[in-house]
């Protein structure tokens, strides 16, 4: 370690890492693979010089079920267009409901899930009770005429009964999609009317900060808007009520009842999802992954990134529009109880998540690091008011966690608590920059390179980089990599997302820091990089400085600048009570100090409200585009939007200028 290395936060105990299943991995590798690694760093070279091999060992290690076993782990290495495990062919929902790491079987009596909505509603489902319903509702979309390859879709929230219809349809061989039930009738009918589905699943009504919302018009329009539909089958989730020529999810479910529980078993690539793009710019990207791709990417990332097993409990906030209601649910393959929450995080307040984590004994904690610097803000201490001693790991994601967050959450949530800030994409379902459960946390860093994950920080020449700023590129394959883009049958879609600027190589769009000791810092995204002068930062570095101060609830940085021209502006949301005048001179004063004196902005605005997407990000592309004189519908789907009506301040000011 350098002189210079940050704080170590966090240290794995030595006797706590012989228990972990990564060691075991590691163990076996050398009695069964002649492969002899000691530690993470030289286990993720392993990973990422020997794909086949490593790769194979982590299907046989972890117990992946084939019916027909695969040829050649790896044909080719060219991306896009290398091949997995050709020939094998298996099933998701079979390693979700009966496999296990290692061997290790579900009992029936076993927790499976464990749901929460915020009125106070509750379910438990036993491994048993959950293989039951799973069984009746793949006997009803068989009924139906759901067959392999059909598409199944829900408008639908984080709850049981949209988990039974996945892992129903994925035993079919059927291609799942989903959207939260807040998204309006536009942004669904803008995915789902591009994948032609033959089921839709939908709730009457959702719960959200202390309200009841109606979905029936929303399902009756959609519904106008799919004409190859063959049926609905309506949960009767919140305020009762029926749309008309639907069935009634329960009332199918009873008739068949007893069904048996098969598996059909499908190609290794086999459509086992389709996610999407923010679609901001143009109709979301529809992203195909795989059956097999998931199953042992998930494994390796649940099991060994993660140490997840029987006995764990694991939560991630996410809603069934996030690429992470996808990850939690992959609990099921390792065997752990999975935690799911329907509700606003902070309704009635901000603690309700800390105390669904004391009630349910949460060890795997998941949120995203927008709500770790809101429970900052508010000087939340979860851990003096709630027992946490159940929680060994936090996880982080959907936006770079600030310094003040990682010691936030080592100072009030818990010292014993591992912080596993991670980074990733829907586009690979999966953080290819994270943690593992034998490597230190250092502050303000992600903790590792992902096993598998090929990840380096490319210079403005495409050289790789160490100690320095540079874009992120994953220059292998990996298996959860898209199988292809939805009505992109020659690849060209997909290629231009992410193989256009580096030939063969996935350029992923972040700015990232890979440092000597194999941690790294996640900038933020590189196409709104804030370029002064020939400085380049990140936005998120600018973010940390700006949001720190409780006077700021939300921030956005756009550098309009063009060669010489052009400003850096930051708008600002305030708190109540706050006036900009008085608040300036200390910004400035801060931001010249811990960036730059290019980097102090021409002129900071207020705003109401920071445009995000529906998954919460910042729309700082879209909002760069406006103010640089592109018409504002062709810079962004306003359906693609949380709240469409924060654009309008950001339009009027670029024609004021």
């Amino acid at each position: 370690m350098t002189a210079d290395a940050p704080e170590v936060l966090w240290r794995p105990d030595a006797g706590r890492i012989a228990d972990t299943k990564i060691e075991g991995f590691r163990q076996w590798l050398r009695s069964e693979r002649d492969v002899h690694v000691t530690d993470y760093a030289e286990l993720w070279e392993f990973s990422t010089r020997s794909l086949p091999e490593f790769w194979s060992a982590v299907t046989e290690y972890l117990g992946v079920r084939w019916h027909d076993r695969p040829g050649q782990v790896l044909s080719g290495t060219e991306m896009p267009g290398a091949r997995w495990f050709e020939g094998g062919t298996l099933n998701y929902a079979e390693h979700a409901l009966t496999g296990g790491v290692a061997g290790a079987a579900k009992a029936d009596d076993d927790p499976a899930v464990i749901f929460q909505r915020e009125d106070g509603l509750t379910e438990e489902l036993t491994y048993g009770r959950l293989r039951s319903q799973v069984a009746a509702a793949r006997a009803t979309l068989r009924a139906l005429g759901v067959e392999k390859g059909d598409r199944v879709v829900a408008l639908a929230p984080n709850c049981p009964q949209t988990l039974v219809a996945f892992l129903a349809a994925a035993s079919l061989g059927a291609t799942w999609s989903s959207c939260s039930p807040d998204f309006g009738v536009r942004a669904v009918a803008d995915r789902f009317v591009q994948i032609e589905p033959k089921v839709l699943i939908a709730v009457n009504g959702y719960v959200y900060n202390g309200r009841s919302f109606d979905t029936r018009p929303t399902v009756e329009e959609l519904r106008s808007t799919l004409p190859g539909l063959a049926a609905t089958l309506l949960v009767d989730y919140a305020g009762g009520g029926t749309v008309p020529g639907a069935l009634d999810w329960d009332t199918v479910l009873a008739e068949h009842a007893g069904a048996p529980l098969e598996f059909d078993p499908v190609e290794f690539d086999h459509p086992l999802w389709v996610l999407y793009s923010s679609g901001t710019t143009g109709l979301p990207k529809g992203i195909v992954q795989g059956h097999g791709g998931i199953t042992v990417e998930h494994l390796k990332a649940l099991a060994l990134q993660s140490d997840l097993g029987p006995g764990e409990r694991f939560f991630w906030f996410t809603t069934t529009g996030w690429m992470m209601w996808n990850f939690l649910v992959s609990g099921l393959l390792v065997g752990s109880a999975i935690v799911l929450f329907d509700g606003s995080p902070g309704y009635p307040d901000l603690n309700v998540l800390w105390r669904l984590a004391e009630k349910h004994r949460v060890t795997y904690f998941g949120t995203s690091a927008p709500f770790v610097q809101t429970c900052l803000k508010a000087h939340l201490r979860p851990a003096a008011e709630y027992d946490l001693s159940a929680m060994r790991a936090l996880g982080s994601t959907g936006a770079p966690l600030s310094v003040e967050g990682f010691r936030w959450i080592a100072d009030e949530v818990g010292e014993h608590v591992q912080i596993c800030s991670v980074s990733g994409g829907t586009d690979l379902c999966t953080a290819f920059v994270g943690s593992a459960p034998d490597v230190p946390v250092w502050l303000g860093e992600l903790s590792c390179r992902c096993l598998g994950a090929a990840v380096e920080a490319y210079d403005e020449a495409g050289n790789p980089v160490i100690d320095q700023v540079g874009e992120l590129m994953i220059t292998k394959p990996m298996p959860s990599m898209p199988v292809f883009f939805w009505n992109d049958p020659e690849g060209s879609r997909l290629r231009e997302a992410y193989f256009e600027d580096y030939p063969g190589k996935w350029r992923h769009g972040d700015w990232i820091k890979i440092t000597e000791r194999g941690s790294a810092i996640i900038y933020g995204r590189s196409d709104s990089t804030l370029n002064r002068g020939g400085v380049r930062m990140g936005t998120a570095e600018f973010y940390r400085v700006v949001e720190a101060h409780d006077e700021i609830a939300d921030s956005l940085v756009i550098d309009t600048s063009s060669q010489e021209e052009g400003e850096l502006l930051c708008f600002l949301v305030l708190a109540p009570g706050t006036k900009l005048e008085e608040l300036e001179p200390t910004l400035r004063k801060e931001l010249r100090s811990a960036l730059s004196p290019r980097h102090v902005p021409d002129r900071f605005i207020v705003v109401d409200e920071v445009p995000r997407t529906l998954n919460g990000k910042k729309c700082e592309v879209p909002v760069k585009k406006i103010l640089t004189g592109v018409a504002p519908e062709r810079a962004v789907s306003r359906d693609a939007l949380a709240n469409p009506e924060s654009l309008t301040p950001f339009v009027r000011f670029a024609t004021a200028e």
